[in-house]
């Protein structure tokens, strides 16, 4: 990775049309099929300088989003403060949204066994591997939707070895009242530096912690910049050292980690992202149509803009459409 001065990201004028003090957010990512622009994608987004203070930003970075898996590393830093311990490729799973490959499913049927737990013990809700390939060979393979190939299935183990470890119920896990998810709240809390506007549920069935895209990158930020040995760099540094782990050999997160030694990136569902790179420069942005489409030109034209040059980000902003099974457009970037 190299770095340059960073470019400005120059501010955009409300959408036409828009109701006098209704703000509107920019046209972060166009659909382009044919040489003709078909559909765009609004959203929010926020760069992090390195001493911590918002560099650049576009919509609206102050008001409460939902996270959804980019909330996972300060998840797994609660289980850690909670007692279990975990490193390597164990904690990296714990923090994942993973594809459901075989060194996935094959790694949380060993982590269970070894806390003396059974997949029947997961509240996940059945499901499919997460990559498309992956879950084509499943279910080739006749079996069916179940927990343990949920992709959140690595962080429910976690979440229940911890709850044994300290005597917590088991059955209620979930609950917002329980006493691990108090301690992942407290350490939403501090990483990110505000509070939590709303709590609701999120697809895996855990509580779904709110913060503004400023706090969730300053997280993001918080956790590399940790001490050692602390819970949130002992996190950063197993997603970092085991990307594969974290998603799976062909999602981006991973692509990226691989490729910019010391970075730490996490997506979540609904077209959410955060990155912070190790001098602790960080971004974090929103699609507010939840279109994770968008993410890879988005991240790419972003990381750009802060002066990164690696030829990963060519492979993030590919995302081309198909007309006929041939390429005839893509979605780019329109920032």
């Amino acid at each position: 990775m190299t770095s340059s001065s960073p470019t400005p990201i120059p501010e955009q004028a409300p959408a036409p049309g828009a109701s006098a003090g209704a703000p509107v957010p920019p046209v972060l990512a166009e659909v382009v099929r044919s040489g003709f622009v078909e559909g765009r994608h609004r959203g929010s987004l926020v760069v992090l300088a390195a001493d911590g203070s918002v560099e650049s930003a576009l919509g609206d970075v102050a008001a409460p989003v939902f996270p959804r898996s980019t909330n996972k590393p300060m998840q797994a830093a609660a289980v850690l403060r909670a007692g279990l311990e975990l490193s390597g490729e164990r904690l990296a799973l714990v923090a994942a949204s993973h594809s459901g490959e075989s060194f996935h499913l094959d790694l949380v049927r060993t982590m269970l066994a070894e806390h003396g737990l059974t997949p029947d013990h997961l509240q996940t809700p059945p499901d499919l591997p997460l990559d498309p390939e992956e879950a084509e060979s499943y279910l080739a393979s006749g079996r069916v939707r179940d927990r343990l190939a949920m992709n959140c299935s690595g962080k429910h183990t976690a979440m229940l070895a911890a709850a044994a470890r300290n005597g917590w119920p088991l059955a209620s896990y979930l609950d917002q009242d329980h006493p691990l998810q108090q301690l992942v709240a407290e350490g939403v809390r501090a990483a990110s530096g505000e509070e939590v506007a709303h709590v609701g549920t999120d697809g895996c069935g855990a509580p779904l912690l709110s913060l503004s895209l400023t706090g969730l990158a300053r997280a993001f930020r918080h956790f590399v910049l940790a001490d050692p040995g602390t819970p949130e760099r002992r996190v950063a540094d197993a997603m970092r050292a085991h990307p594969e782990y974290v998603a799976g050999t062909r999602r981006p997160d991973t692509w990226l980690m691989q490729a910019l030694p010391g970075t730490l990136s996490k997506m979540g569902a609904e077209a959410v992202q955060a990155v912070a790179l190790p001098d602790g420069r960080a971004l974090a942005f929103k699609i507010d149509d939840g279109a994770t489409r968008t993410l890879g030109p988005i991240l790419a034209r972003l990381l750009r803009r802060m002066g990164v040059d690696s030829p990963v980000l060519a492979r993030l902003e590919d995302a081309p459409l198909l007309g006929g099974g041939v390429r005839v457009g893509e979605i780019r970037a329109a920032f």
